[in-house]
């Protein structure tokens, strides 16, 4: 199992007051780089991107002169540099300073990994992780992504959306089949999410990684809306699913809606 995309050709916008071309392209040739190529030739950089080489050329020369790339001649690679960039997010969020401490706690007693992400697009973004073993056959980090739809706090947050907003995601959906649980019918996945909002939590059982079981709940605003999920996550053969939701998911409860009434006090 790999991680979803994290490049693509840029889409069909005109420059404007409102959109500066040569920044989206920018961006583009940071998002090209990923653990499956952490280190590419101006070629590889411009297919990635759906740029000419000329134009790759000089937004990597940009990028290597502000120090966010670095470069042997041939082949280009980030620095830590660009952790600048996402830091400057965590930074200016609350909800981070407020989920970690507690998402140490949980880790602490339940001796599952934790992890808490947001919504964007298609996928899930990981904005903190707690681990408490290698569980996952990927290495998942700041940044990492996965499908929303097949992941346990991928649905939550989608139960938070109202029917024409779900829609309008599941129409971008491309199922693919993780393993020979993965749900591979947009009925079905309805029902599960559906089923997600009804409970206030979600167990994905070995949907996305054989032996991977996770059970997730949302972290919402003052509206009721969630806007991150937290979850926790382990070992099938060692936490299988009922024992999760008996030992896990009172804890896990507790946990996200510590943290929500937290942002909702810093928010008032």
């Amino acid at each position: 199992m790999t991680e979803a995309p994290t490049a693509a050709a840029l889409p069909e916008l005109k420059p404007g007051d409102s959109y500066v071309q040569s920044f989206a392209r920018g961006l583009s040739v940071i998002r090209a780089f990923s653990a499956e190529a952490p280190r590419q030739t101006l070629t590889e950089v411009a297919k990635r991107c759906g740029l000419t080489r000329a134009g790759a050329r000089r937004i990597l020369l940009t990028l290597e002169t502000l120090g966010y790339v670095r470069s042997d001649g041939r082949l280009f690679s980030l620095t830590p540099k660009i952790l600048d960039l996402g830091f400057a997010y965590l930074s200016s969020q609350p909800l981070w300073q407020f989920a970690e401490p507690v998402m140490q706690n949980l880790v602490a007693d339940l001796k599952e990994s934790c992890s808490a992400a947001v919504l964007e697009g298609q996928d899930i973004v990981y904005v903190l992780r707690v681990p408490a073993r290698k569980i996952m056959s990927i290495n998942l980090g700041l940044g990492s992504r996965l499908p929303a739809w097949c992941t346990s706090m991928g649905r939550v947050l989608l139960a938070s959306m109202n029917a024409e907003e779900l829609e309008a995601h599941l129409s971008g959906v491309q199922l693919q089949a993780h393993t020979g649980r993965t749900v591979m019918h947009l009925d079905e996945l309805r029902e599960r999410i559906a089923a997600a909002r009804e409970q206030g939590w979600c167990l994905v059982n070995q949907e996305l990684e054989e032996g991977l079981v996770s059970l997730a709940a949302p972290i919402v605003d003052r509206s009721g809306r969630a806007i991150a999920a937290l979850n926790v996550s382990g070992q099938v053969n060692r936490t299988p699913p009922d024992t999760m939701l008996a030992s896990c998911l009172p804890r896990l409860l507790e946990a996200a809606q510590g943290i929500s009434r937290l942002l909702q006090l810093r928010a008032g």
